[in-house]
């Protein structure tokens, strides 16, 4: 279903061509990460603290360099000391003192699992057994596991080091306090006819990715390297791994496999300068792949939050006001994406007056990472169930409570500059017009819930070449990792431009010695910035086509038209494939090339609708019903956008219900496997529904916003909403699990009990 306002006339985009890389995917040949071998390769096993919050006091490996067929080991006396300072890396700053102790613990280890010593050996399982018998001495220290312990007055300090602005020359586990101010706050809620204020708390999650973290680093004699790795972005892993190696950039060439999952989780990098330094010692190959613990253990999940939330309206439903108070865990160390979860968390309303304060928190457990939309979940849930019980006093339809406070074009941002066009009306209408919204929802303890998030895009850095071949078909060469179809995507932008079949265009993602620097696959900005790269790079080709044709006709090149795959000038006509033909006659090879750094950006908008029936039994939570509308600026691949959409609006319900990090009370994770890390299956979910809604993006040569993160931003505080109309309920805790939803249930039910019974006195 498409819910259009686009009128360009375009050919090959917006089709939906069969993939180009899928005979390689469902036959196997394609190359994930762990699929590449070399001769004489040996593999590399990690060592973990069993510790949330220690200090190391020696760590011996004489035992397990004695063991037959270990060729070494190694620890973070192996790794060059880096500053303690910020560097550009990417989506954002990274911190490369802190990166390499998370990757190798120096001092004191932080979390359980923080890797402490590297084996390389002959075998996997003589690896194994090496790292057994590592012995390390640890002095226990008591942990702090969530943001209201690590703020307390007297919380154990995780970084010694790390101080803040507000508190000067004192430790302190809080990194940043980021604060938006609009307008006068208390004027505001005086203007209010209800206000509501509640508190709260989402848990500790993971991208859940089905490939592993994964890593072959070659160290040559002439000091030359590569690593295969399955990641989200090759440049970074080169930046990243050559400074935590000490090896020169310039020397370290990093292939992307293909990839299987990412979500922002795969933009970091864990193993790849640890197999680089083992191959360097060794002067073998080197193979490290994670177990499904490591992954949950070590790699970074993203943040759980605590959000003290206060929002008031006039009886008519207008906004007056929003106060909000919140603190995400950072994890081991600094960098949670609290700053972005403050400027999204009221970003769709129109809200005169405002503050918000934010607080990034380190706790004893692992760094966080990116994971679609980072911070926004978060704030959303706390945002639209506010939004949504606001709507319920006044006595309006909740959509009819969004419109009548949905930013526009002009209005402000949270921070930055006035929206430009967007289409976040346009979804909410999509959402009100469907035939879910209208149908009857009928039945005991079922409701039906609303909800919509905001996220910005990024634009950044990417580079395309478009060769064509004698045959006038094209071969595509872009920097872009594929991790939802674009591959494909790309080849149709290149298409729609050379005016040829997106079939006779052939992508192809390069590593960082064939292609120029291109960032990471995240932030939705690959169909965005890569798309318009490869829009300019064939714009490129079709101008030197005209420069040929012109010159065969001898006539000026801006009097030479291109379309269609056709050039002509008055009545002379010359199809692609005829120049093609005579490439080698008329001036050799064409080669399409372009670069850019795109720095404005479409943000996205998307609203969820959820029915729900609850078990008042047991807890359970049922969902019987999906819609998701989303503003995508211009679908290249309508069929990919719908997965997108579906995945993301998937991953939010897995948050909503069941998805958390548990851990003990010495700080050890005890759901580290998928049978108790709990994400939905296809049991789970109906057949999720989606309508594309097409308002473009000014600006940009199709009109695209970004399409892989704003999904997953409303579906918690939907399904919660729907739970209170089901119920009567307002949750207010991530994951509402069954045992939580159902203590939830017996407190109402008892406090009704305790009504009923009082009244009968």
């Amino acid at each position: 279903m498409a819910a259009a306002t686009d009128e360009r006339n375009f050919k090959v985009i917006g089709t939906r061509p069969i993939r180009h890389d899928g005979v390689d995917k469902v036959t196997g040949r394609a190359r994930y990460g762990a699929d590449y071998a070399f001769p004489d390769m040996l593999h590399g096993k990690m060592l973990r603290s069993p510790y949330a919050h220690a200090r190391i006091k020696s760590i011996k490996v004489d035992k397990a360099l004695a063991l037959p067929g270990v060729k070494a080991v190694v620890t973070s006396a192996d790794f060059p000391e880096l500053p303690d300072k910020m560097e550009a890396a990417g989506e954002a700053p990274v911190n490369l003192a802190h990166l390499s102790e998370n990757l190798m613990a120096r001092d004191k280890v932080l979390y359980d699992g923080h890797a402490i010593a590297a084996v390389a050996a002959t075998s996997p399982h003589i690896a194994e057994e090496a790292v057994k018998l590592i012995e390390v001495e640890y002095e226990v220290l008591p942990p702090a596991m969530t943001v209201e312990d690590a703020m307390k007055p007297g919380a154990p300090i995780i970084n010694p080091k790390l101080r803040n602005k507000e508190e000067g020359d004192k430790p302190t586990n809080v990194a940043a306090h980021i604060q938006f101010k609009r307008g006068a706050v208390e004027a505001g809620f005086k203007e209010a006819d209800f206000i509501v204020e509640r508190e709260f708390r989402t848990a500790m999650v993971h991208q859940g990715y089905l490939e592993p973290h994964n890593a072959v680093a070659i160290y040559n004699a002439d000091g030359k390297s590569t690593i295969y790795t399955s990641t989200q972005g090759s440049f970074a892993v080169r930046a990243l791994a050559s400074a935590v190696a000490g090896v020169p950039e310039t020397s370290l060439k990093v292939v992307p496999a293909e990839i299987g999952g990412g979500f922002g989780g795969k933009l970091t990098i864990y193993l790849d300068p640890i197999a680089l330094v083992l191959s360097k010692k060794t002067g073998h190959p080197v193979k490290m792949v994670m177990s499904r613990a490591d992954v949950l253990r070590a790699t970074g999940p993203t943040s759980g939050s605590t959000i003290r939330c206060k929002m008031g309206c006039t009886r008519d439903g207008k906004l007056t006001a929003a106060e909000i108070w919140m603190a995400y865990e950072a994890g081991a160390y600094p960098g949670s994406p609290v700053g972005a979860g403050a400027m999204t968390i009221i970003a769709p309303y129109n809200i005169p007056n405002m503050i918000i304060d934010a607080y990034d928190v380190v706790v004893n457990r692992p760094k966080t990472a990116a994971y679609r939309a980072p911070g926004a979940t978060n704030a959303a849930m706390a945002s639209e169930t506010i939004i949504d019980e606001l709507a319920e006093k006044c006595g309006i339809d909740p959509i009819e409570f969004r419109l009548k406070n949905a930013v526009k074009e002009g209005d402000p941002q949270t921070a930055g500059p006035p929206y430009k066009r967007i289409g976040f009306i346009e979804t909410l209408e999509a959402i009100k017009n469907s035939p879910h919204y209208k149908s009857k929802l009928e039945g005991p303890n079922r409701g039906r819930g609303v909800a919509s998030g905001f996220w910005f895009n990024v634009g950044m850095n990417s580079s395309a070449v478009v060769n064509l071949n004698a045959d006038a078909t094209a071969s595509l060469v872009i920097g872009s990792v594929d991790v939802g179809g674009t591959r494909a995507a790309q080849a149709m932008v290149a298409a729609e431009v050379l005016g040829i079949k997106a079939e006779d265009v052939r992508p192809s993602v390069a590593d960082t010695d064939t292609i120029g620097y291109t960032d990471m696959t995240g932030g939705s900005r690959t169909a965005v910035t890569t798309g318009a790269a490869v829009f300019m790079a064939a714009e490129d080709a079709v101008r030197q086509l005209k420069e040929r044709a012109a010159k065969r006709w001898e006539v000026k090149p801006e009097e030479v038209a291109y379309q269609d795959g056709v050039l002509s000038c008055g009545d002379k006509r010359m199809t692609i494939k005829e120049m093609a033909a005579q490439f080698a006659r008329t001036g050799g090879p064409i080669s399409g090339r372009a670069s850019i750094n795109l720095r404005s950006v479409g943000p996205s908008f998307a609203t969820v609708c959820v029915d729900v029936e609850v078990d008042t039994d047991t807890g359970k939570v049922k969902i019987l019903r999906a819609t998701c509308a989303q503003d995508v600026g211009k679908a290249l691949h309508p069929s990919y956008v719908e997965g997108q959409m579906q995945g993301g609006t998937a991953q939010g319900i897995g948050w909503a219900l069941n998805e958390e990090y548990v851990y003990d009370d010495r700080g050890n994770l005890r759901n580290f496997g998928l049978l108790d890390y709990r994400m939905p299956t296809c049991l789970d979910l109906p057949q999720i529904e989606t309508i594309i809604v097409e308002v473009p993006a000014p600006g940009h040569p199709i009109g695209s916003r970004g399409v892989g993160e704003v999904n997953i931003v409303p579906p918690p505080a939907a399904v919660a909403n729907a739970i209170a109309r089901a119920t009567g309920v307002r949750m207010t805790e991530l994951p509402m699990s069954p045992p939580r939803l159902l203590k939830a249930l017996l407190k109402k039910r008892g406090s009704a009990d305790t009504q009923v019974a009082a009244a009968g006195r």
